[in-house]
């Protein structure tokens, strides 16, 4: 076990099994090479994906299958052997979330981009999917419809 700070959480244990490493980090965040997934709350459909180097970086994340049950795109070959998938039940994925000016009914999941994790060695990476329509900003709740 090793201990992590974070602003969002204070001092937390993490199980050194538990890390997530990102060989090259993430895009706008290369330097942050590791991360601890964290259940926003039991029975939530969120996660806090907490870098273990800087206490004030934290995604929020999600099952993009949840919200988009269509959503489908396939992971290249050579992501797959970086990832060293040997059986994609292993194999888990995550969209990050935006949410605008602190506004829950406007979240945004980015589609284009997901987040690719390997559970069996922990090792993951942010795919931009290439000949794609997702775009970085999906409507996890559909706009209300005006009456009138």
């Amino acid at each position: 076990m090793s201990k992590v700070n974070t602003s969002r959480f204070g001092e937390i244990e993490v199980d050194e099994k538990k890390i997530v490493h990102f060989e090259k980090g993430i895009p706008a965040f290369e330097d942050e090479t590791q991360f601890v997934i964290l259940p926003y709350e039991e029975e939530s459909p969120y996660y806090f994906m907490q870098s273990i180097k800087s206490p004030d970086l934290a995604f929020l994340l999600t099952n993009p299958f949840l919200f988009f049950p269509d959503y489908t795109f396939e992971i290249d070959d050579e992501t797959l052997a970086q990832l060293d998938v040997k059986n994609q039940d292993d194999v888990f994925y995550y969209a990050m979330i935006t949410i605008p000016n602190g506004s829950i009914r406007y979240m945004t999941a980015n589609l284009l981009a997901p987040v690719v994790l390997n559970s069996e060695n922990m090792r993951a990476k942010q795919v931009v999917l290439e000949k794609s329509n997702y775009t970085t900003k999906h409507r996890l709740f559909p706009e209300p419809k005006k009456e009138g």
